[in-house]
């Protein structure tokens, strides 16, 4: 059976993670949540409401992550997941990440990353020459990393 990594931390988008999580069981691939420690996550629920200019946020499932980052072999995984939520602000920084990040890329194994995602691509320097979609707001830091052609926008693609 294929492993798939997931790599998250507190705050991450819930859906974001819980959907592939189980889109992979159901299609037959191991999913496991690494993270900055295999602890009990806290994920969390974005919402618009009118008048904000940002979204909200409010507290989603917990679920515990599998293995450390620093305890992650690359060579095991087929493929990464990268979720949204504010997690990869934060979990872009660390070493061990960006590692695991650039075995995947430089692999050529595939690569998901969802919302605030590309965040991630962007800090571990896989982005020169590539593609990305990306949460609007993230569209500079997508481009500033080196994307070309990004299909992140500037501008909300949110209907009232």
């Amino acid at each position: 059976m294929a492993k798939v990594l997931i790599i998250t931390g507190d705050a991450a988008e819930d859906l974001e993670v819980m959907y592939p999580y189980q889109r992979l069981l159901e299609e037959g691939y191991e999913a496991r949540i690494a993270a900055p420690s295999a602890k009990k996550l806290q994920f969390v629920v974005h919402d618009f409401v009118e008048g904000f200019d940002t979204y909200t946020e409010k507290p989603g499932h917990t679920w515990a992550a599998d293995v450390a980052f620093s305890d992650v072999n690359p060579d095991e995984y087929a493929a990464l997941v990268i979720p949204g939520g504010r997690a990869p602000e934060y979990i872009r920084g660390d070493r061990d990440v960006q590692e695991i990040v650039r075995h995947f890329a430089d692999a050529g194994k595939p690569i998901a990353a969802l919302c605030h995602g590309p965040l991630v691509l962007a800090a571990a320097g896989v982005l020169k020459g590539r593609e990305s979609s990306a949460y609007p707001a993230c569209a500079s830091d997508v481009e500033n990393g080196g994307a070309r052609g990004s299909t992140a926008r500037r501008t909300s693609t949110r209907t009232s």
